[in-house]
């Protein structure tokens, strides 16, 4: 299996800037996307940014023009670079990893355990 392991999380004032990673480690033969999730206080989790191979990225609407999602394959890293943060981007974001962990495996999803990114003044 693969782990994950996010970092970044911290208070942060509206309009700053932040940056997620989370980093992978474990045994697998090929990787088909990777993203963020977040979950805010008292609701459900929901999609952020993914990046898929070849580099393809998507956003949520609620992010685009804010937040930038990138990875270093060769480190199985994700980075989230979050700029102009607002309150409403409060919430325990969740890195995720798609892959295969022999070629013709089903894909599977493996989850972080969350880091809290909390926005206010």
């Amino acid at each position: 299996q693969v782990q994950l392991v996010e970092s970044g999380g911290k208070l942060v004032q509206p309009g700053g800037s932040l940056r997620l990673s989370c980093t992978a480690s474990g045994n697998y033969f090929e990787v088909i996307s990777m993203g963020w999730f977040r979950q805010p206080p008292g609701k459900e989790r929901e999609f952020v940014a993914s990046i898929t191979t070849p580099e393809r990225t998507h956003y949520a609407d609620s992010v685009k023009g804010r937040f930038i999602i990138s990875a270093d394959t060769a480190k199985l890293t994700i980075y989230l670079q979050m700029d102009n943060l607002k309150p409403e981007d409060t919430a325990v974001y969740f890195c995720n990893v798609v892959l295969r962990l022999t070629p013709y495996g089903n894909p599977l999803s493996n989850w972080g355990q969350g880091t809290l990114v909390t926005v206010s003044s």
